[in-house]
């Protein structure tokens, strides 16, 4: 017999983090931890915390206001931030108690970022188009089969051609000036 979500222990919920069915893409709490440490970092608004986090997802997630705003609330109830206004906008500033909280929880937040790492890396993964991820997986290979055993300026020939896929990737398309010689020295 299945078991209603509601029913679900909170270690199903650790091991398998799920939202309408799709996975989440962070654990439980993990946001809070990560905007904590943001704010811990420098002084900033609600719009700067849910792009730094979107950044963090390569633009695959991004906190919503109704999410991040009464994150923030909290935050300040709790005594870990002030807020004051400048420039038309709320800018928040860890506190001493929201600095004492992050350094309580610094290995909760190390393991947050990392999980945040990872998700990000796997979501990147996934939505990679067929032939380049099957390209990166016989690059991989060529990698562990080549053991370290380079020949002269063959590893800067491979650097320019990664660079110059890179540059493709980022619209910089032939244009773009290859950070590595590709020609032998005299």
């Amino acid at each position: 017999m299945g078991r209603s979500p509601s029913s679900r222990s909170r270690t199903d919920d650790a091991a398998v983090p799920r939202r309408n069915g799709q996975p989440r893409v962070l654990s439980r709490g993990d946001l809070r931890l990560l905007v904590l440490a943001l704010i811990g970092e420098q002084p900033r608004h609600g719009y700067e915390l849910m792009q730094h986090i979107s950044t963090m997802f390569m633009q695959a997630y991004t906190p919503s206001a109704g999410t991040m705003y009464p994150l923030l609330a909290s935050f300040e109830q709790a005594g870990w931030v002030a807020s004051e206004e400048v420039d038309g906008r709320r800018v928040f500033r860890i506190t001493a108690a929201g600095e004492f909280e992050l350094k309580v929880q610094r290995s909760q937040v190390r393991l947050a970022q990392r999980r945040a790492f990872d998700r990000a890396r796997e979501i990147t993964k996934a939505s990679l188009p067929a032939p380049l991820a099957a390209a990166l997986r016989e690059f991989k290979r060529a990698l562990v089969h080549h053991h370290g055993r380079w020949a002269d300026g063959e590893a800067e020939q491979v650097a320019a051609l990664l660079s110059r896929a890179s540059a493709l990737i980022n619209g910089q398309g032939d244009n773009a000036p290859s950070p590595f010689s590709t020609t032998q020295p005299d």
